[in-house]
């Protein structure tokens, strides 16, 4: 398999401590949708080891590229 990663990513990948307006969201990757739909690939800058990773579209007002 031949890996087709596009330059822009379809995600960013956060991990979030804490909830509701007290949650501090540090991204730490980025992810890329495969071409069938099925699936996606993720790269970590970081390995959380606490929070919760959250994985989302990125907003065009945010630097998430």
């Amino acid at each position: 398999m031949k890996p087709t990663q596009k330059s822009k990513p379809d995600y960013a990948v956060y991990v979030v401590e804490g909830a509701g307006d007290k949650a501090h969201w540090t991204k730490i990757g980025a992810g890329w949708s495969h071409s069938d739909g099925d699936g996606f690939n993720i790269t970590l800058a970081a390995v959380p080891l606490n929070g919760r990773l959250t994985i989302r579209k990125p907003k065009t007002e945010r630097d998430d590229a």
